[in-house]
């Protein structure tokens, strides 16, 4: 639907005199102005091609707060550092910010100041917040990174399957989908959870002229050496970007390329977020060329000259080459992307995979915790501590009872912190004075049931009800009411989820059994595909038709040049990637020495191990049990990280037969 030419021009205007643009490109137009008629839309475009001006010019029209759903805190400080130098009105509520910070911006978004306001998805699982934000109106719901809503994505997030929820809940009339990668698949799962029409969905071409593809087959001994050469290549230092899969690679790649004369920083989530944040600043600066990292780093950061990409390990998968490719040459000059390939991380690559699949006896820990519900009652759960006692990390842990959900099993009821706690700014006779009759009463009742230690009171709602038949909602609205007057200073944590049991039966005897094996198998299902995605890549990297074309049609494009001219395989030279090296089989009696300390530490813990978790800890895949063992530090761990996760799991499994 065209934009009628009043409304045109308005838009048109804030582009020009707010962002400083003379146009849209046609993908970012068909969006805005579907958005400013009233549409749900989808937009579909490559990294670096302005998805984000795409709600940020039409909030300024909506009447309303614009609600963004951003996954990372980078992405949200880059968009806010960037709305605020163009003078528009836009906040976040974020772990970062203090009590006082927070109540600020929850103040300004009440009273219509704020325009655009960015959280994280599990914000929303907040009750404090979603009983301040359902008394907001709010214009558009902006889901950042969209695809992490679908289970066939590759970045698949549990929390956003509740999006379309929360929507209906907030009573929010249009939603706006974003992100870079989304195969054909992952677009029409998108488009179905938010019942978008296909008119809606604009898909631009992930075809990029100014980027050469390079897949370089590299013997993983000679990386160093091609790496080298890549860098010297060029005859002045230019803004690079070298992934790598781990940390300790990071660093020891930067220091080895500092070694040879070429100024670079490891940057990775295992660095002090100051040094990270003071590192990404230079590196945006122009102060540091050269950056080695960890995919911890590109999120967000929006470099207009980076010349060069280089992927010194294998990337996880066509879509996070996709990302960090386009990182590369956003300005559209031309930038050169190479991978040097071979098949010898393919282990490291799938073994992240496999530890996301919980062990059966772990998937049947947790029905056997919701079969042990009273009928009649609400199954209350503390994700932490249902992680560490059933031993499956807690995204599979969200998985899962997403799983159960979809099946009927259970149902959300709500989410609330356990815990309260409230520092006085004012004297306690003061507050009271504010109030009258019952509700004076009902103020020094939760006072009365705050008993303090030092400065902190903390609120016991079950001393309020037993004493005072006092509803914790109540309760808690008050605290609110309490914090947002500067009275007292309120703290929430212990965040408990409610869910109602729809089958109690379910998850009892020989159906508990049963239901265990299904969502077993749910797992399993998810698994092989995540491990199909690797095997995409490797196809990718040793294809004979053109590398840009197949890179296109796998993310929907059809139009891109059947052979493009700037990559390895149209200069002739299709990649046969070396093959990963034999590993030797370990002596039955060395894999029994090496495990021996993790089962004597499980039988003291009264924990059974089975051969999934006993080859886990041998491929270094870190778990809640190898953490409440301490088994990180045993002689074992990752020993046989280079090894495929199958060939060790055949192995335990021979021992234990």
């Amino acid at each position: 639907m065209q934009a009628s030419s009043q409304a045109k021009n308005a838009y048109l205007n804030t582009l020009q005199t707010v962002f400083g643009f003379e146009s849209l490109r046609g993908g970012q137009q068909n969006v805005v102005e579907r958005v400013l008629a009233g549409h749900s839309c989808a937009a579909i475009f490559p990294t670096g091609s302005g998805k984000s001006l795409c709600y940020q010019l039409p909030a300024l029209h909506l009447p309303h707060l614009t609600l963004v759903i951003s996954p990372l805190l980078a992405l949200m400080k880059d968009q806010l550092d960037f709305l605020g130098g163009k003078g528009i009105a836009a906040a976040s509520i974020d772990s970062s910010l203090t009590y006082d910070e927070s109540r600020e911006v929850m103040r300004s978004v009440k009273a219509g100041e704020t325009k655009i306001l960015m959280i994280s998805v599990e914000r929303l699982k907040n009750e404090r917040f979603r009983q301040f934000i359902s008394s907001v109106p709010i214009s558009l719901l902006v889901v950042d990174e969209a695809h992490c809503i679908s289970e066939w994505g590759h970045n698949f997030r549990p929390d956003y399957l509740k999006l379309p929820a929360y929507r209906t809940q907030l009573n929010i009339p249009q939603v706006l989908l974003l992100t870079a990668t989304a195969t054909p698949q992952v677009i029409e799962d998108m488009r179905n959870k938010f019942g978008i029409a296909p008119e809606n969905v604009e898909v631009t071409g992930f075809y990029r002229q100014n980027l050469d593809l390079n897949v370089l087959p590299c013997a993983e001994e000679q990386k160093d050496e091609a790496l080298l050469s890549l860098m010297q290549s060029v005859a002045l230092p230019q803004p690079t970007i070298v992934y790598v899969t781990l940390q300790q690679t990071a660093e020891s790649v930067a220091s080895k390329l500092r070694a040879a004369g070429v100024a670079s920083q490891a940057y990775h989530a295992g660095m002090a977020s100051d040094d990270r944040q003071r590192i990404q600043n230079a590196f945006m600066r122009g102060e540091i060329n050269c950056i080695v990292a960890t995919i911890a780093f590109g999120m967000g950061v929006d470099k207009a000259d980076i010349r060069a990409v280089i992927h010194y390990d294998l990337p996880k998968s066509v879509e996070n080459y996709s990302q960090e490719i386009g990182r590369a040459g956003r300005d559209g000059l031309p930038s050169v992307c190479s991978v040097l390939a071979n098949r010898e991380s393919v282990s490291v690559l799938e073994n992240f995979v496999y530890g996301d699949t919980p062990d059966l006896i772990a998937i049947r820990t947790v029905i056997d915790e919701i079969g042990s519900t009273p009928a009649g009652r609400p199954w209350e759960v503390m994700l932490t501590r249902l992680s560490k006692e059933s031993n499956v990390r807690q995204l599979p842990l969200k998985t899962l009872l997403v799983y159960l959900e979809l099946a009927g099993i259970i149902e959300p009821q709500f989410s609330y912190f356990a815990d309260y706690r409230f520092k006085m700014l004012v004297e306690p006779e003061q507050v009271l004075n504010q109030f009258e009759g019952e509700r004076r009463q009902f103020v020094e009742a939760i006072f009365q049931c705050s008993p303090k230690s030092r400065t902190w009171h903390s609120v016991d709602f079950d001393a309020l009800w037993q004493g005072y038949s006092a509803e914790r909602k109540r309760a808690v609205t008050a605290l609110d009411y309490f914090a947002d007057k500067g009275w007292i200073e309120l703290e929430s944590k212990q965040m408990m989820d409610v869910y109602r049991v729809t089958q109690l039966e379910a998850c009892q005897g020989e159906k508990a059994a049963q239901l265990s094996e299904q969502m077993h198998q749910l797992f399993l299902t998810k698994e092989a595909s995540e491990i199909n995605r690797v095997e995409a890549m490797l196809s990718l990297f040793e294809t004979d038709t053109c590398l840009s074309h197949r890179l296109a049609a796998y993310f929907a494009d059809q139009h891109a040049p059947a052979q493009c001219g700037h990559c390895s395989v149209c200069r002739g030279n299709v990649a046969l990637l070396p093959k990963a090296s034999a590993q030797a089989e370990l002596a039955a009696a060395e894999l029994q020495r090496l495990i021996q300390p993790l089962l004597d530490a499980a039988a003291k813990d009264g924990t059974q191990v089975s051969a999934e978790a006993a080859t886990r800890f041998l491929c270094g895949i870190a778990t809640p049990l190898t953490g409440r063992l301490r088994a990180g530090k045993m002689e074992g761990f990752g020993k046989l990280a280079a090894y495929p996760f199958a060939q060790v799991k055949a192995q335990v499994s021979a021992i234990g037969d």
